[in-house]
C-alpha cells in the first residue's frame, strides 16, 4: 500500500498554496477595477447598466471639452512665448502695421 500520511503535509500546504494565491489574484483583480469572470466566462463583477453607460458617456464628452480647451489655451501660450521672446523693435513694428490702414 501506499503511505499517504508522508505526503498528506505536502499535499495540503500546496492547496493552500493555490487557494490563497487565487484568493489574492481575485482581490487584485477586483482593487485595480479589471471585471470577474464566473464559472461559465459571464462577466460578474462590475455589472453594467444603463447608469454607467450614461456616465461613460458623458465623462467622454467632457474629456472632448477639455481637449479642445487645452488645444486653444496651447495656441494662447505659443503666441504669449512669441511676444516675451520676441525683439521689442520686431513687436513695435508688428503694432504699427496691423495700426496703419490698408493699401
Amino acid at each position: 500500500m501506499f503511505p499517504f500520511a508522508d505526503f498528506a503535509p505536502v499535499v495540503f500546504a500546496v492547496g493552500s498554496l493555490a487557494i490563497a494565491g487565487w484568493v489574492f489574484t481575485t482581490w487584485l483583480r477586483v482593487k485595480n477595477g479589471y471585471p470577474l469572470d464566473g464559472a461559465w466566462g459571464q462577466a460578474v463583477y462590475p455589472q453594467k447598466n444603463e447608469e454607467m453607460a450614461e456616465r461613460i458617456k458623458l465623462l467622454s464628452q467632457e474629456n472632448a471639452q477639455l481637449r479642445a480647451e487645452i488645444g486653444s489655451m496651447k495656441d494662447r501660450l505659443a503666441v504669449v512665448e512669441r511676444i516675451v521672446t520676441d525683439e521689442s523693435h520686431q513687436l513695435t513694428r508688428e503694432i504699427e502695421r496691423l495700426r496703419s490702414p490698408a493699401n
